[in-house]
């Protein structure tokens, strides 16, 4: 193969599909820019873009149980665009990454109300369960959602699902590494309303793929309760309401449920350094790449300098409690003339007790939101009007293995009210849509404000649409849970950020719909300046301990991508999806932090017949630039033998299959593969990495924490 010949991948075959199958679109009857696919007799949905201004795609409650989805984060994973990034392997924290971007700019709302913030966003989002679940709408984009500017990448909303008949459903599922699952849900209408009782017990074993004592799939207990009340004329209002409990323990690293013993155990070695890929020449410790020794290191008989390990299974551990009550109430009124008002309001409290490799943290936050609105005809324009109030603080205290106190590290109180107008239009016999919006926010720390944004939908027949938007938001960084997701060995974080966060986008959606196929292709340009950076590695320049500088990156940091989904119904009960991304990335190395690809290819079998409903997906992830990503020219990267870490990782395919079959009217059976190929980040490289110092650190990501996993069980709808 001659330098100029380019490698054929799956991204190229990918894109000559979608234009091969395209010119198939043909159906007599067609639905005005909702792109679904009609006509099955069991009336699924696949590829769907709501028939909205502003693109939204959404995920039905069927397909979330198709995908067997326990939370949020399993029910959005592996779409275009979409993706559920994880940013340690010890505690495996997690966010929802829109268009590439980091995904503390992405807000999660419930029923349209924010009520999550980076804090509560950590572990709280695989804590969100789905079970009376109507459906998920994701809109990426700065300023997509009217009520939640800070949503610089877009917002995810959760729409709670008003029961119209008696339901009662028991499920339960089991599978490898200790995987145990039960879900309840309960839904009972009366005159008038509906109320329903979700509960979601989950349970997951730690994973050790490598064999060195350090898992790299954190175990979990994690219990969900929920409750939801509907009222269909409460004083004239139509009433949704819900209230929602978290109680879930995680522990990393040393494997294990004994958490107190871990945390007790601080000196020691029982790890096997040397187990592994590029695994250390001595299970006492690691390899110093620079080859500087330190007090206690030792000399192998070939030169090189070891690092022992003395810090027991606490030092290589993370354990966090979290409980966290949250309340939701939305109420819609119609009103003479075609107005309409809504009032909402959300409070949420989240406690977090943790414990970080011998570093204890404590965290105490509330959330208020409260909203209302009014939206009034006047003549052909639509108008709609509104405040919004949201509070957010933060209260902690800790402290650093050697007892120093940390009481108050990273406190904030966050006052936010807000008032938008927003104006919507259709013009040439509705053939154009215009929506513009402004909104002002008089922020306590940053002061005044202004995001605005406009949309326009163009529809080219009854079967094909254009969607143009460009926009802006911001947000207000809020503690060093911005960029990590835990207590820093540090005594003091100095704040520079005078700027809060502002992100300019544009997008562009062409969308076609018909009986048999549907397509949707995306065009993205998002440019975040004052992008909040955390440096980790500061020191007191009198003292000498450890300080961590809150700072701002002086470029911004822009990413482009393209994305498309083609669905082609081949009979009445086979569907397929053929899904694909390109995104390219401009940023000074080392401040958009943990790797990205530049590629992912989509595909998805959807089998829907006697009694079976099989879905098998499966995602290829395109190479990364990991030398770019973690900036090696400045902080190079060693395994524990000194080797350095890959420059780019490989590419790779995860395919799922998740099946279920029902006997009879009540029971059905569950079966289930996760991950059938097996393939492992541990089977190439470590996610631990040392720096030229020999000090350690458990972020190297690139590929999946868990192998293969089989699960089955059974469902009861009573």
């Amino acid at each position: 193969m001659s330098p100029r010949t380019k490698r054929f991948k799956p991204i190229h075959l990918a894109i000559l599909m979608a234009y091969a199958l395209a010119p198939l679109a043909h159906a007599e009857e067609r639905q005005l820019s909702t792109v679904e696919v009609k006509g099955a007799p069991q009336g699924k949905l696949q590829a769907k873009l709501r028939d909205e201004i502003i693109k939204t795609e959404s995920i039905s409650e069927a397909d979330i149980r198709k995908t067997n989805a326990a939370t949020l984060n399993e029910a959005v994973d592996n779409n275009p665009g979409v993706s559920v990034q994880t940013e340690c392997s010890i505690c495996n924290v997690r966010n929802i990454t829109l268009n590439n971007l980091p995904g503390r700019f992405t807000t999660v709302m419930i029923d349209g109300v924010p009520i999550f913030s980076s804090v509560s966003s950590a572990y709280g989002l695989d804590m969100i369960g789905i079970n009376g679940v109507e459906r998920i709408d994701i809109s990426r984009g700065a300023g997509t959602s009217l009520i939640a500017p800070e949503a610089l990448a877009g917002s995810v909303n959760i729409v709670s699902r008003r029961p119209a008949k008696a339901e009662s459903l028991v499920e339960a599922q089991a599978g490898q590494y200790g995987y145990r699952r039960l879900d309840g849900f309960l839904a009972r209408p009366f005159a008038g309303g509906a109320f329903t009782a979700a509960l979601n017990v989950n349970h997951h074993d730690s994973i050790d793929s490598n064999g060195n004592g350090v898992g790299e799939y954190t175990g979990y207990e994690r219990t969900l309760g929920g409750f939801g009340l509907f009222l269909d004329d409460a004083g004239g209002f139509k009433l949704r309401g819900r209230l929602d409990l978290v109680d879930e323990s995680r522990g990393g690293g040393a494997l294990g449920k004994d958490y107190g013993n871990i945390k007790a155990s601080m000196s020691g070695n029982p790890f096997d350094w040397s187990a592994g890929k590029n695994g250390s020449p001595s299970s006492a410790g690691w390899v110093v790449p620079g080859g500087v020794a330190q007090a206690g290191d030792i000399t192998l008989a070939d030169g090189r300098i070891l690092r022992p390990y003395d810090g027991g299974r606490g030092g290589m551990s993370e354990i966090i409690e979290t409980r966290r009550q949250q309340a939701i109430l939305v109420g819609e009124r119609k009103l003479a003339g075609g107005a309409r008002l809504k009032l909402a309001f959300g409070y949420a409290n989240h406690d977090q007790d943790s414990f970080y490799e011998g570093d204890y943290y404590f965290a105490r936050q509330n959330q208020h939101y409260s909203e209302a609105s009014l939206q009034n005809p006047f003549g052909a324009t639509l108008l709609t009007a509104g405040l919004n109030y949201r509070y957010e603080d933060l209260e902690s205290h800790g402290r650093l293995a050697d007892g120093t106190a940390v009481n108050g590290l990273d406190n904030y109180i966050y006052k936010t009210p807000g008032v938008y107008v927003q104006a919507y239009r259709a013009l040439f016999e509705d053939r154009l849509e215009l929506n513009g919006s402004l909104r002002y926010d008089r922020h306590n720390v940053f002061g005044g404000i202004t995001s605005p944004r406009v949309n326009a939908l163009w529809h080219h027949s009854a079967e094909t649409s254009s969607r143009f938007a460009i926009g802006r938001g911001f947000r207000a960084p809020t503690s060093f849970f911005e960029q990590d997701h835990g207590i820093l060995a540090t005594t003091r974080i100095e704040r520079h950020i005078d700027n809060p966060e502002i992100s300019d986008n544009a997008s562009y959606a062409f969308s076609h719909a018909g009986d048999r196929d549907a397509l949707v292709v995306s065009v993205n340009y998002n440019q975040i300046k004052n992008y909040a950076l955390l440096d980790s590695g500061a020191t007191d320049p009198v003292s000498g301990a450890p300080i961590t500088v809150f700072t701002q990156s002086s470029e911004p940091v822009i990413v482009k991508g393209i994305d498309a989904s083609y669905t082609w119904r081949f009979t009445s009960n086979l569907e397929g999806t053929l899904g694909a991304e390109k995104f390219s990335y401009q940023f000074r190395p080392g401040d958009l932090s943990f790797a990205r690809p530049e590629e992912r290819v989509y595909l998805r079998l959807d089998y829907d017949a006697g009694g079976w409903d099989i879905l098998a997906r499966a995602t290829w992830t395109g190479p990364m630039d990991l030398k770019r990503f973690y900036d090696y020219a400045n902080n190079p990267r060693y395994n524990l033998d000194g080797t350095p870490k890959l420059d780019k990782s490989p590419s790779y395919w995860v395919m799922d299959i998740s099946g279920r079959y029902k006997v009879n009217k009540t029971a059905s059976l569950v079966l289930g593969v996760n991950n059938l190929f097996d393939f492992r980040q541990t089977d190439r490289e470590d996610f631990l990495w040392v720096d030229s110092a020999g000090n350690y650190d458990v972020t190297h990501f690139w590929g999946p924490t868990r192998g293969r996993q089989v699960y089955a069980g059974v469902r009861l709808d009573l």
